[in-house]
């Protein structure tokens, strides 16, 4: 505790503004350390946040789960804690996806390395997942008609939304757009490459 209060207090020093939300550890529960450690944050900060990370991949996956802590017990008597879990949303900027997207490519590579996508690649592999979400979405909607899955008021609310959200153009004036687009696209590429193609051709010029 006395580490992390000296690192508050350094931290503090560069950015005064910013304040405690609460702390994380690596695991996959709630441990008796936890107690211990949420007392500290909580003199600290108001109602701070408990956040388990699980490196170890127990159920396949990391899981992220968040807590805040409840004083319970008899009046007047020795108050215990219970960490009551919170709802955990990831937000993220699309950047951050793609390199975690490609980070986990690696799972599957036998030497754990695998190299950066061309704008071509990345275009077919974003088109190939929304193919596979729209046939998911197909197969839903076939199955709730069919009677085979129970209509869910929630999903299909948002299945409309998402429906009047798509702009209404005519075919050949998406053709136009989409045309425009793959040609602005393949002109930046072939203006990065001839960069590239410049910059070593002048590399070994300099060399000489």
């Amino acid at each position: 505790m006395e580490f992390a209060k000296n690192m508050y207090e350094l931290h503090k020093k560069v950015s005064p503004n910013e304040l405690i939300l609460g702390w994380y550890a690596t695991g996959h529960d709630i441990t008796e350390h936890s107690v211990l450690i949420h007392e500290y944050y909580s003199r600290e900060a108001p109602n701070p946040i408990h956040l388990t990370v699980d490196t170890s991949l127990q159920n396949g996956r990391m899981s992220i789960k968040a807590y805040v802590s409840t004083l319970m017990g008899v009046p007047g008597r020795t108050m215990g804690v219970m960490f009551t879990p919170l709802t955990v949303k990831y937000a993220y900027y699309d950047t951050e996806r793609i390199g975690v997207d490609l980070i986990m490519k690696t799972c599957f590579s036998p030497n754990r390395v695998i190299g950066l996508s061309s704008d071509l690649q990345q275009v077919a592999g974003s088109s190939a997942r929304i193919q596979d979400a729209l046939s998911t979405v197909l197969q839903y909607a076939e199955d709730v008609l069919s009677g085979k899955v129970s209509a869910d008021n929630t999903v299909g609310r948002f299945l409309m939304s998402l429906v009047n959200q798509v702009p209404k153009i005519a075919a050949e004036d998406f053709e136009t757009m989409l045309n425009s687009n793959i040609n602005d696209l393949l002109m930046v590429t072939y203006l990065a490459n001839l960069t590239q193609s410049q910059i070593a051709l002048n590399e070994k010029l300099v060399n000489l």
